[in-house]
């Protein structure tokens, strides 16, 4: 075969001639390019294929209104330490003991608050609460209407005079007798150097009491039967700008038989227009109808999601049913521009319960579907009220049959009580008793008479023989406290611990004398005997 060598300029023309032929046949458009979809905010699907979908794609991304509380350490989550007992408010950063009756700072770290007063769990905002008593009964059953506890916080920028703000916060309730229904109130000064208020006072109740200060605002929250946390509000406009601010009970004195206590959790201060997009629960998260809605203008248009991901068919401002935990937000269409509001996070609370029981050997403790007879730990899921999941921790102790002896000593004639006994002689007695926990126990009472001699003649004649009236016993007598000697006419001639028959240093004459002997026994009892005693020469 014949090569022949084609110049190259020939062919390069020849070239450029065929394509031409070839695209006057089949025009091609030869800037197309391939189109990429956009992602569409609202339809859960991930249109442009980024991996991302609706609102987590900066497609679609919209401004997020924010209240920001003016309160620092809203919810008592920032320490300086950990408390470890009560009136330790300093642990909490920045917060300030307003009042010299103290409040309390309450810890999942360390101190879980009163025995008397515990707080309802989960805590609404993080692991640390203020816990506060309104009113307080001593010990000794005396009352302190005016004993009021406050604590206070320098904001962090001041409420502006004639600008409305919303002061939203949880209340929590111990139950309905130590947290009966309360006006919360809130106050303000204009100087966050008047904070604290009252000092060395105990008694100086109310903010008020102080003229630097004005009350701003309050409302009653009840608690229901209690052992529960209630979201409550209060608008303010204030007539000056406040710096500071104090929270706590209401002015008046108060009248109760036992000292009055609740707890603050998530406390959020702000101006009224930054609470527009707040999302709200409806019901409680453990409750069937539990939903969640935002406030209602005619002129938006709503979308909800959760997650990020558009709830399809979900554009109204009440969500019609929870799907599942999460977080849920609602994006706002105003027609001219879009917003989101901050995330709600939708977690259903599960509630840890430890207990200990003690029941008796023959008694029966119900446990769930089991009848518990024996000593041990125990595990299972209740429902509380609110039909949360509760895992009970159960130490349970069985107790057997109780055993003890007792020793003990009376005077002849005297009895030994022990519940419904009356002993009076001498002797092993077995009693059959209750214990405390209400169970059968066995008592072997080893009961001894006092053995004490009170002699009824003496012979004070330096004989070295009966020269000395006074008490002979056994080891059951501590001392001989006083003895007071009478004559037959009642004229006391002597006092002390014995007597040696002189009356003013010099002998009596012979007869019969009357005698009061004032006796401690080691039983830590005191008793008095009283007879005739016969001095003989």
């Amino acid at each position: 075969m014949k090569i022949t060598q084609v110049n190259k300029p020939v062919a390069k023309a020849f070239l450029c001639f065929s394509a031409l032929l070839f695209l006057s046949y089949f025009p091609v458009n030869l800037s197309e390019e391939k189109t990429i979809a956009e992602e569409i905010c609202d339809n859960a699907v991930d249109d442009d294929q980024d991996g991302l979908i609706d609102l987590n794609d900066p497609d679609c991304s919209c401004e997020i209104i924010k209240p920001v509380s003016l309160i620092p350490n809203p919810s008592f989550e920032e320490m300086n330490c950990c408390p470890n007992n009560r009136s330790q408010l300093e642990c909490a950063s920045v917060w300030i003991q307003a009042s010299e009756a103290t409040t309390d700072f309450i810890h999942t770290c360390d101190w879980m608050g009163w025995e008397e007063f515990p707080p309802p769990t989960p805590f609404p905002d993080g692991q640390g609460i203020m816990g506060f008593r309104d009113g307080r009964v001593r010990q000794n059953n005396t009352p302190e209407p005016y004993w009021k506890e406050y604590a206070g916080a320098c904001l962090l920028r001041p409420l502006l005079a004639n600008v409305t703000y919303r002061f939203e916060f949880h209340v929590g309730f111990v139950n309905n007798q130590r947290s009966p229904p309360i006006n919360i109130s809130f106050f303000g000064t204009p100087d966050c150097e008047n904070l604290p208020f009252g000092l060395g006072d105990d008694d100086f109740g109310c903010p008020t009491n102080d003229s630097s200060w004005v009350k701003l605002g309050s409302t009653r929250v009840s608690g229901g039967i209690g052992d529960q946390w209630v979201k409550a509000s209060i608008e303010v406009s204030p007539k000056v700008n406040m710096a500071a601010i104090a929270i706590g009970p209401d002015c008046p004195p108060v009248s109760a038989s036992v000292s009055l206590y609740y707890f603050f959790d998530n406390l959020l201060l702000a101006d009224i227009e930054s609470f527009e997009l707040r999302i709200s629960a409806i019901s409680h998260p453990c409750q069937n109808d539990f939903t969640l809605s935002i406030p209602s203008n005619d002129n938006y248009a709503y979308q909800w999601y959760k997650d990020g991901i558009a709830l399809i068919g979900e554009t109204s401002p009440l969500l019609s049913r929870i799907f599942g935990e999460g977080d849920y937000q609602v994006r706002i269409d105003d027609g001219e521009s879009c917003r989101v509001s901050i995330a709600y996070t939708h977690r259903i609370p599960v509630i840890t319960a430890p207990t200990s029981e003690i029941i008796c050997r023959e008694d029966f403790y119900p446990f769930g579907d089991l009848m518990l007879n024996e000593t041990g730990f125990y595990v299972d899921t209740f429902k509380s009220i609110n039909n949360c999941d509760s895992i009970v921790r159960l130490d349970l102790k069985v107790l057997g049959l109780l055993a003890d002896t007792v020793s003990a000593k009376i005077f002849e004639g005297d009895s030994y009580n022990v519940e419904a006994y009356r002993i009076r002689q001498e002797g092993d007695h077995l009693l059959h008793l209750t214990s405390s926990q209400g169970c059968d126990s066995l008592l072997l009472l080893e009961l001894e008479y006092y053995n004490i001699y009170i002699p009824n003649v003496f012979s004070p004649n330096q004989d070295g023989i009966n020269d000395v009236f006074k008490v002979f016993g056994e080891e059951g007598l501590v001392e001989s406290k006083e003895m007071i000697i009478f004559d037959r006419w009642g004229n006391q001639l002597h006092k002390g611990t014995e007597w040696d028959g002189t009356y003013r240093g010099t002998f009596v004459q012979p007869g019969v004398f009357i005698y009061l002997v004032q006796l401690k026994m080691n039983d830590g009892q005191e008793r008095q005997f009283s007879g005739s005693v016969t001095l003989l020469r």
